[in-house]
């Protein structure tokens, strides 16, 4: 059992924990108290002292523990790593690891559910409850790129202890009595979601021996965003029609709990610890250069043509295939079966990712996605029944392969050192397609052609994205140790590293005589 100096200071986080719990906790009160309007707490009068007292203690709270858990002023960071890892550390890392993607996920999908009961309760209308997944993905974009970085400055642990902190302290957006509260809230909730993934493959790469590391992170990948939308619309049918559309941010709450309490099985990676005793931080910056320019350029053309696709035209399919009301089932429906394909889908993406080709899997699910896309602009949403539902379900098929291989192959093809860095880039290029994705659709399907020229404006980015994986994505395997424990690519960074060391002393060097000798 992992030693509780995991953390490095146990008693500030242990007491931040139950004052973000206390403030929380009056929250759930309040809701409660309103069961007798129907859970309205729009109109419900609450106490403004009681209220910003206990919003008080949840960021005192959180401050506190996350601070707690930051590595001290030493050389190196605070939480130890495991020495010898066995086989049931390494499966109950990956199962506590599973449990918090899946709590990842249900946040963004959880949105989906809300709007109506929002919209009702609020008295908004269908522009003003747009705003909340635009904000709440805005929140995704800029929280990947925030815990992505610390993942590689203060560790993996100690980051995905904080975003656990920020979804245990958020869960209070279900007693907002104000539309712009809710968004203030979902906007820091999506800050927490951001960066659980990205993090979390890091740590799985660092953790898990190769072979079939791909495979079990592809797996996990694919499977927990299906299973977080499931476990998400579970939620939402049983409770929203006993409490309404609040109860499903408290709901995840004792979720939430469980996962902060599982995190003393969650060590540090050994890799990570062993390189910040004996290497200097690697800016992001490096990302751009030499030489990570071809792959960060490959990643990024892959997340974003997914975002595109997932976040602009998927979300007007919905909406496009109950007005055309020619393939025989309601659209929701053909939607949820369509994501039940994302299992089996999933499942073979991991065996083609470990035993053919990482960078051929890849393309081939860009060659599903673009596919079926061609397909829907050539036949529409008038064509053959059997084909329209056949293509809707590839399209599925295709961009679930897509999301389920691109965090676990970013993952592996970068270096240690700005590993997380470069996840949480991935990361939030994709996720800003929620941000610009449905306007840019929205205006494509006022042109002439609709659905048809939608199709085909999302087809051309995958395809070109599947053409630069082919011809310059890089090879995981590459980045597999040595056994003297480091790899090409970690050597290339830290001789980068060094470079801008010298370069920096010797400019310093070159203008010390002009200062007059004087040092800053």
């Amino acid at each position: 059992m992992p030693p509780a100096s995991l953390i490095p200071r146990p008693l500030l986080f242990w007491t931040g924990v139950a004052l973000t719990c206390a403030g929380v906790a009056e929250h759930v009160w309040m809701f409660i108290d309103s069961a007798s309007m129907h859970f309205h707490m729009a109109m419900m009068d609450m106490s403004p002292a009681i209220m910003w007292a206990a919003m008080a203690a949840i960021v005192v709270g959180v401050v506190l523990s996350g601070f707690a858990v930051l590595p001290p002023r030493t050389a190196g960071p605070a939480a130890p790593a495991a020495a010898h890892a066995t086989t049931a550390s390494r499966r109950r890392l990956i199962a506590i690891l599973t449990f918090a993607l899946l709590v990842d996920q249900m946040k963004p999908a959880t949105l989906a559910f809300i709007s109506p009961g929002l919209r009702a309760e609020y008295g908004l209308s269908a522009a003003d409850v747009s705003w909340l997944p635009t904000v709440a993905l805005t929140g995704t974009v800029l929280g990947s790129l925030v815990w992505g970085r610390a993942a590689d400055r203060i560790g993996r642990r100690a980051t995905i202890l904080i975003a656990s902190l920020l979804f245990l302290g958020t869960t209070v957006c279900g007693a907002m009595p104000t539309f712009a509260g809710t968004l203030a809230m979902c906007a820091l909730m999506g800050m927490a979601a951001g960066g659980m993934l990205p993090v979390v493959y890091a740590l799985m790469t660092e953790s898990l021996p190769p072979g079939r590391r791909a495979a079990i992170m592809v797996l996990q990948a694919g499977l927990t965003t299906t299973g977080g939308y499931m476990a998400a619309s579970g939620l939402a049918a049983i409770l929203i029609p006993l409490a309404g559309w609040r109860v499903t941010w408290f709901a995840q709450l004792p979720l939430v709990l469980v996962l902060i309490a599982l995190n003393r099985w969650i060590p540090e990676s050994a890799a990570f610890t062993a390189r910040q005793t004996r290497a200097k931080q690697v800016p992001a910056s490096a990302l751009f250069k030499p030489p990570q320019t071809a792959k960060t350029l490959v990643v990024s053309a892959y997340a974003m043509a997914w975002g595109l696709v997932y976040w602009g035209f998927i979300t007007f399919l919905p909406s496009q295939l109950e007005s055309a009301g020619r393939h025989g089932m309601s659209a929701a429906t053909l939607l949820f079966l369509s994501s039940l394909l994302a299992i089996p889908t999933c499942a073979v993406g991991a065996w083609l990712y470990m035993h053919w080709s990482a960078r051929g899997t890849m393309v081939v699910y860009a060659a599903l996605t673009v596919a079926a896309l061609l397909t829907l602009a050539a036949v529409g949403m008038d064509g053959n029944r059997t084909i329209l539902l056949a293509t809707v379900m590839l399209l599925f098929v295709g961009t679930a392969g897509v999301i389920a291989l691109i965090g676990p192959y970013t993952a592996e093809i970068y270096p240690l050192a700005i590993r997380g860095t470069a996840g949480g880039w991935a990361a939030a290029v994709g996720k800003s397609g929620g941000a610009f994705g449905p306007p840019l659709i929205a205006l494509v399907l006022s042109a002439p052609g609709g659905i048809r020229t939608a199709a085909a404006f999302v087809a051309l980015p995958m395809a070109l994205a599947g053409i630069a994986v082919a011809v310059r994505g890089s090879n995981p395997q590459a980045a597999a140790p040595t056994p003297q424990g480091t790899t090409a690519l970690d050597a290339e960074l830290d001789e980068l590293v060094s470079s801008e060391v010298v370069a920096a002393e010797a400019t310093a060097t070159t203008h010390l005589p002009s200062t007059g000798g004087v040092q800053t």
